[in-house]
């Protein structure tokens, strides 16, 4: 072989090396991304097991946010507590916004979550300070995903159960944390079909009295499926929901708000909530007890 020839077969492998290498870039690179994607897998599938998700983690700590707007005002109430996905039950501190003038503050409202049932305590409206108030959630329009100030975390994951359409947003992060955000669409009437015992007749009252079953949200799930953040956007009618609301803080911060109802021949309004719940701490020690049946108010709750 000549000195030319060897510098041509060295060329030639040289340069197969370097496609080699040039292809194997580009499919790592390409299976990384597949990678990604794939760990996404099918938005709508990834959503509805979000709940199961929770139960496997056990218990977490967490932050409510509830906004609406109506008449023009814009009105937020925040809780903050602790949550046992096993039991479904959970504890939250609910605040309500100052009044109007500023110059009235409210004491926080103790709620107790459980399955079926929503137990209020410094509720007000007549109700000794020691007593406990307690609601059936199945009887309520909104199956209480917004009566309450707070929605449930746990009945805010089933919802996801009902999840038609959602597409993978991207990653970002909450509170420090990688997530994957998704944006999609539920249907409260699916969800109920799906959901837990605990949960179901909850959901199929919300199904029926809101102004559309339809849910809109968006959610982000860390790596291990878990919720980190969710945010739903309700829309129920101040004639219903509303009414329902005597029991809870958020009707009773959307009454003193409502349009409609009186000054414009009694037309019911669709009202937009968007309802935002943080789930932190995996884990967390988490201690709920329900109230004895002598602790529970049994008189009239006067209307606010």
């Amino acid at each position: 072989m000549t000195e030319r020839q060897r510098r041509q077969r060295g060329a030639a492998v040289l340069s197969g090396i370097v496609a080699g290498l040039c292809v194997c870039a580009a499919g790592c690179s390409a299976t990384g991304d597949a990678a990604e994607d794939g760990r996404a897998g099918d938005p709508v599938e990834i959503l509805h097991r979000a709940a199961d998700a929770l139960v496997e983690a056990g218990t977490s700590k967490a932050r409510t946010s509830m906004e609406m707007a109506t008449g023009g005002t814009r009105v937020t109430i925040r809780g903050q507590g602790v949550y046992d996905y096993r039991r479904q039950l959970g504890e939250l501190k609910v605040l309500l916004p100052q009044d109007p003038s500023g110059t009235s503050e409210h004491r926080p409202i103790t709620e107790l979550l459980a399955p079926g049932a929503l137990f209020m305590k410094n509720r007000g409206a007549g109700v000794p300070a020691d007593k406990w108030v307690r609601v059936e959630t199945a009887t309520l329009s909104d199956g209480n995903l917004v009566t309450g100030g707070a929605t449930d975390p746990f009945a805010a994951a089933e919802v996801l159960r009902g999840t038609r359409t959602a597409t993978y947003v991207g990653r970002t992060e909450v509170a420090g944390t990688a997530v994957r955000h998704y944006r999609g669409t539920a249907d409260l009437a699916v969800a109920a079909r799906d959901a837990s015992a605990g949960g179901r007749d909850s959901l199929r009252a919300a199904a029926s009295g809101f102004a559309t079953a339809r849910v809109p949200f968006d959610v982000y799930l860390d790596d291990e499926g878990r919720i980190r953040k969710i945010r739903h956007r309700f829309s129920f009618l101040n004639g219903r929901a509303a009414d329902d609301g005597r029991h809870g803080q958020a009707g009773r911060a959307g009454r003193g708000e409502q349009a409609g109802r009186g000054g414009q021949g009694g037309r019911r309004q669709a009202v937009a909530v968007a309802s935002t719940t943080l789930l932190y701490d995996f884990g967390a020690p988490v201690d709920v007890r329900l109230p004895a049946a002598g602790d529970i108010y049994a008189g009239r709750i006067a209307e606010d």
